[in-house]
Parts: C-alpha cells; sequence; structure tokens
C-alpha cells in the first residue's frame, strides 16, 4: 500500500520594499514576520523601515511624551506609538505617533486590535524615510483626511505642522511666542524650537498652559458629554 504524505505547506513571502500587495496579501505576509520587523503599505507599495538609530529614537520619544501628556490629561482622547492603521484599500501605515478621538472620531479599534479609518493628528520622524512621509504618504494621509501632519526632519532638525484646509494640506507657522496650537485638539500647544533644541522641560510647560485654557477644559466637558 502507497500512503500518500500531505503536501508540503508554501512558505509565506518575505516583505520586501517595492512589492505591490493588496492590504490583505500585506497583511497576511506581515503576521509571517519577526514581531520586531516593521513594514508599511503606502499606495499599494510596500516600505521596510530600516534599523532604529538614536536620531531617530529620540526625536521619537519626545513626540510620544508630548503626546501622551496631552492625552492623559483629555479623556476621550488615545495616543499610540507605531500603531498599524487600516487606512485605505491601499494604505496600512504605521505611524511614529498618532492622536486620536476615541468617541466621536474617524477611526476605531477593529476587533483584531488595529486601527481603522482615519486618525485625527499624526507624527512622523523623517529620517532616511523623508522622501516618503513628505511624498507618497503625505498624500495618502490628505487623501484620506488626516486633519493635522507633523513631520519632524530629523537631519534638518525642522518641523513642519500641516493642516488640512479645502482637502490640501497647509503649511502652519508658530506665532510670535514660537508656538503651533492645535485646531483639533484644544490645548494641544507646541513650542516648536524648544522641540527642535531638546529643551522638553520648555515644550511641556508651554504644554500645561494649553492644558489649562478655556478652550480646552470646553473640549475635555465636550468629549466627557459625547
Amino acid at each position: 500500500m502507497v500512503l500518500h504524505q500531505p503536501p508540503h505547506s508554501i512558505p509565506v513571502p518575505v516583505l520586501a520594499s517595492g512589492d505591490r500587495l493588496t492590504r490583505a496579501e500585506f497583511e497576511r505576509r506581515y503576521e509571517a514576520t519577526p514581531e520586531k520587523f516593521k513594514a508599511e503599505l503606502i499606495e499599494g507599495i510596500v516600505y521596510v523601515a530600516s534599523p532604529v538609530r538614536a536620531f531617530h529614537g529620540v526625536p521619537h520619544a519626545a513626540l510620544i511624551t508630548w503626546l501622551g501628556v496631552y492625552s492623559a490629561a483629555t479623556p476621550g482622547t488615545s495616543g499610540t506609538d507605531n500603531t498599524t492603521t487600516r487606512l485605505d484599500l491601499d494604505n496600512e501605515p504605521q505611524p511614529d505617533a498618532m492622536l486620536r478621538m476615541e468617541t466621536g472620531g474617524t477611526s476605531t479599534l477593529s476587533a483584531d486590535g488595529y486601527i481603522e479609518g482615519t486618525p485625527e493628528l499624526i507624527a512622523e520622524i523623517a529620517t532616511s524615510s523623508a522622501a516618503i512621509d513628505l511624498g507618497a504618504k503625505k498624500n495618502a494621509y490628505r487623501r484620506n483626511g488626516v486633519q493635522e501632519y507633523l513631520v519632524w526632519q530629523t537631519f534638518e532638525n525642522r518641523l513642519s505642522w500641516f493642516r488640512l484646509q479645502s482637502e490640501e494640506f497647509v503649511l502652519i507657522e508658530p506665532d510670535e511666542s514660537g508656538i503651533i496650537r492645535s485646531s483639533i485638539f484644544p490645548g494641544l500647544w507646541l513650542a516648536v524650537t524648544a522641540l527642535l533644541e531638546g529643551r522638553m522641560i520648555d515644550v511641556l510647560n508651554t504644554l500645561q498652559t494649553g492644558l489649562t485654557s478655556p478652550e480646552h477644559q470646553a473640549f475635555v466637558q465636550k468629549l466627557a458629554e459625547q
């Protein structure tokens, strides 16, 4: 009697930069990769991230601290770090940082733990990825209705804050005090020069001033009533 052996399972192909994939296939391959592996699907094309070095990790931590303090003081909002987001059928980015409304916002949590839809604010640290962050990714965020998009170019030590106006990203300049104030998250104030110079205590003091503003208090009350 001849015993028929079951066919060998076909290995899942590894993700490689430049692959053109559907979102479903991207997720299938991503699930088969090591946990520390990072890849994104932008406009249907795979981008595999380089190893993270200090000139990415240090500013990343600063942005996460700033957004984390705001989220802690603003119930109904949620800040995230490197969280995969199902933006649309061709885009599944993993933003360095984001801030979203948990209730009444434009994104939700899926049953399997992913963010789906459009977060209100996204921030990216642009080192070797600057061409992507300010090109295809920026366009995908704009088209999907991200309201505010921050890009910190670490080699140039420049922060660009874009606000969606009439379906276009408009660059917002700091006011005479060197501060940019979010239009989506009242009280989210950023002392831009202090951030770029690494003076985080000044960044957090400015944020604290925003958190005590009447606008922030009204926003917290509004979220509580939803």
